[in-house]
């Protein structure tokens, strides 16, 4: 009897590919995205550009997925065991990540998508799909529970977490120190009302 193949090549090693993308969160921020390169970021993060591309296939990927890991610590995936209770902790986790360090990023990512196929698409399934994902787990949930009857096209609730947070702080002008943490939390919490009515909360008729 033959054991399991063995293997091949060494395993990623996590605490490198946070270098590399806290090493290209940097580079981006200094440089913007169009005069940022693949050497820039190997020579900030001290590896050759073998190794990011070993990692990520293109500049894209590798930019989204940089934004994303920040916006991962900034994200609570909690069953508050009320629907108010999760959609308050999905809002002002958006909201959070929006004015940090991701916020500026992606301003400039979704500015240069429109015109960049492989960015908006690298955007799209890093960001968009995972909060219409959520927004379906939370409303499941919700039905179950009896809070709200069963959401039809419940993927398409995303859209109205994420709509309402790019207008209020991508487009709408308002002075640096008015984007703190205590207003993001604020401007979350003012919203919550109108999506529990959204999807049919019994108590936000």
């Amino acid at each position: 009897m033959t054991g399991a193949p063995a293997r091949r090549g060494r395993p990623r090693d996590a605490s490198r590919d946070r270098a590399l993308l806290e090493a290209t969160m940097a580079v981006l921020t200094e440089s913007g995205y169009r005069a940022l390169t693949t050497a820039a970021v190997a020579s900030r993060a001290g590896v050759s550009t073998a190794t990011l591309y070993r990692r990520w296939p293109s500049k894209e990927v590798m930019v989204v997925d940089a934004a994303a890991a920040y916006a991962q610590e900034l994200t609570t995936h909690t069953d508050t065991g009320t629907l108010e209770g999760d959609l308050r902790v999905l809002l002002r986790d958006k909201a959070a990540s929006l004015t940090g360090k991701e916020g500026g990023v992606l301003q400039t990512l979704i500015g240069e998508a429109r015109h960049n196929t492989p960015l908006a698409e690298a955007l799209t399934n890093t960001f968009v799909l995972p909060m219409r994902r959520r927004m379906e787990e939370i409303t499941k949930r919700a039905a179950e529970r009896g809070e709200i009857p069963p959401v039809e096209h419940a993927d398409l609730l995303g859209d109205l977490v994420l709509g309402p947070m790019v207008s209020r702080f991508f487009l709408t002008p308002l002075p640096p120190d008015q984007v703190d943490a205590a207003t993001a939390a604020k401007t979350a919490d003012r919203l919550l009302p109108f999506l529990l009515r959204a999807v049919g909360h019994k108590g936000h008729a």
